[in-house]
């Protein structure tokens, strides 16, 4: 059966079947989600154990390394690497990405289930496990200041305001914070104090445990009804906790404020984030636009870390960069190369998978005046991290790449054949076979980034070089039939007809030139030129097959 005898005797088909295709591909150049590269699941596990009070060191003893002898022990595990800090202890674990992340999951919770005799008997909670993906890097981060307010209240509403709203954006599929600070009571004990009268830490922490129980508290019976007694024992204020008996002296009791010092405080004072802006000169005002100036406003991305009060280290900065579109920064001149530091709310941004990352992004930013406005004036929201920004300047250097291709291509045919039919043929050829591409892509679950363009560009590298053979193919078959007004009239429609099929059916032109030596070849023999041309197509299939297999094998390694 010839494929190509429908193509060539209906040429008004065929050329409906090729708008077709440029219409299904411009829909799935709309639809393709943009990244920087494809989608990929990598089985990974992280291990969270937290251990209040304890410090990196005894974390790293008693907690990581029992879990890491037992973790080790798994199938499949392609690296473990872990992080001992003060409290927390978090181990990573990266599996071979043909094991199945409900595998991972059950071995994760075998060998937990196996170390828990030999972790502490006192740990809060046991170690919790999440499956995690590093390839789902927050795609924007937002720092939330406030020079009036103090960040527990800042946090209250960046939950319930900020971070809801966000999270209902179409694509986000996370929104996580980092930096805040919940309210709490602490409690600082004076051991010489306690020493004095004889008593230790554990009497505090026995007397909190006692005096903020919750537990039931009996019933009033009475002879027709009974009465449930609903009595809060819970401590919320500092002013509560001070007024606790931790134990008696001289049989007067010794309160919690004899001993200790209690206040108003955050949860966790040894994490926070900053933010700041960083000065390159002394004397010029900082610029909002991040524009290349003597000093530019630059939000410093600083990741949760301990505070420097109690390490006495610097901070961690990560490396700033700049942002478009801000308010003007205000403060105190710095000198050249200092950073002033503000304490700030992280709050960070996943995409949901298969989203297009520029469309979330875009989203979220046209939201920010409005989420601006439902917060106080005094809390300032500042883009801290785009990164779709260098998706965008990948993608759009790629998009350039590309296009540039195919304009050089036409050119040489130009150039070459000196024919404007010819060059027009390329022309409207070579992106066809593109744009029907990227509908098959879309059909494919495939998202447009940086490898599926570079394949795109090396496959028109290759079209190209089989096209130019089979322009100058159909060149030479059509000088061929010159004075024949009749057969030249009938020839051109087989012509037309055969090059419409060859874009329609994308076989990647490469075939064509055999073609067009095949039709040349019949035509040469005296037969018409819709004969030639079905039995010159009809000839070369099992090259047409050939030659895209070996394109498709060409193109493979971009799949890993």
């Amino acid at each position: 059966m010839n494929v190509s005898r429908l193509f060539i005797q209906r040429p008004v088909a065929t050329a409906l079947f090729m708008l077709a295709i440029v219409l299904a591909g411009l829909l799935g150049l709309r639809l393709l989600p943009v990244a920087a590269l494809p989608q990929v699941d990598y089985p990974t596990i992280q291990v969270q154990t937290l251990y209040p009070g304890a410090s990196p060191d005894v974390m790293s003893r008693i907690v990581t390394a029992p879990l890491e002898r037992q973790l080790g022990q798994m199938s499949g595990l392609d690296r473990m690497s872990s992080t001992s800090s003060a409290g927390v202890s978090m181990i990573t674990l990266q599996f071979a990405l043909n094991l199945g992340m409900d595998a991972a999951e059950q071995q994760v919770q075998a060998a937990i289930n196996a170390a828990s005799s030999l972790l502490p008997a006192d740990l809060p909670s046991p170690p919790i496990y999440a499956k995690v993906n590093p390839a789902d890097a927050p795609v924007l981060q937002l720092a939330i200041t406030s020079d009036s307010l103090p960040l527990t209240e800042v946090q209250n509403m960046v939950n319930t305001r900020l971070a809801l709203k966000i999270s209902q954006i179409s694509g986000v599929g996370l929104v996580t914070l980092a930096g805040g600070q919940r309210p709490a009571v602490r409690i600082q004990g004076n051991v010489d104090a306690l020493a004095s009268l004889g008593l230790g830490l554990d009497a505090i922490s026995t007397a909190i445990s006692a005096g903020n129980s919750s537990s039931a508290k009996g019933t009033f019976d009475g002879p027709k009804r009974q009465y449930t007694i609903n009595a809060n024992d819970q401590l919320l204020t500092a002013d509560q906790y001070r007024e606790l008996i931790v134990g008696y002296a001289n049989g007067a009791p010794i309160r919690l404020k004899d001993v200790a010092r209690v206040i108003q405080g955050s949860e966790n004072d040894r994490l926070g984030a900053w933010t700041g802006i960083h000065f390159d000169s002394a004397s010029s005002k900082p610029k909002a636009e991040g524009r290349s100036s003597a000093a530019s406003q630059q939000p410093v991305r600083a990741e949760p870390v301990e505070a420097p009060a109690q390490r006495g280290q610097g901070l961690r900065q990560a490396q700033s960069e700049r942002t478009s579109g801000e308010p003007e920064a205000t403060g105190a001149a710095l000198s050249r190369g200092e950073t002033q530091l503000t304490p700030a709310i992280i709050v960070s941004v996943q995409r949901q998978p298969g989203a297009n990352v520029i469309q979330t992004v875009d989203a979220i930013k046209r939201q920010l005046p409005a989420l601006r406005a439902s917060l106080p004036g005094s809390v300032q929201v500042q883009v801290l991290s785009d990164r779709t920004l260098g998706i965008r300047a990948s993608v759009e250097h790629v998009q350039m790449e590309l296009v540039l291709a195919v304009v050089m291509v036409v050119l040489v045919i130009f150039f070459f054949l000196h024919s404007l039919r010819a060059t027009l043929i390329a022309s409207v050829a070579v992106p066809i076979s593109l744009i029907g591409t990227v509908a098959v892509m879309y059909l494919l679950g495939y998202s447009l980034n940086n490898l599926s363009l570079m394949a795109l560009t090396i496959a028109t590298g290759f079209v190209v070089d089989d096209a130019i053979v089979m322009i100058e193919n159909i060149a030479r078959h059509r000088e061929m039939r010159v004075g024949d007004a009749h057969t030249g009239g009938e020839a051109a429609a087989g012509d037309v007809s055969a090059q419409a099929h060859v874009g329609a059916a994308d076989v990647k032109d490469a075939s064509a030139s055999g073609r067009s030596q095949n039709i040349s070849r019949h035509r040469e023999m005296g037969k018409p030129p819709f004969q030639a041309a079905m039995d010159g197509a009809g000839e070369i299939g099992f090259t047409i097959i050939s030659l895209t297999v070996s394109l498709i094998a060409v193109l493979i390694p971009l799949l890993f």
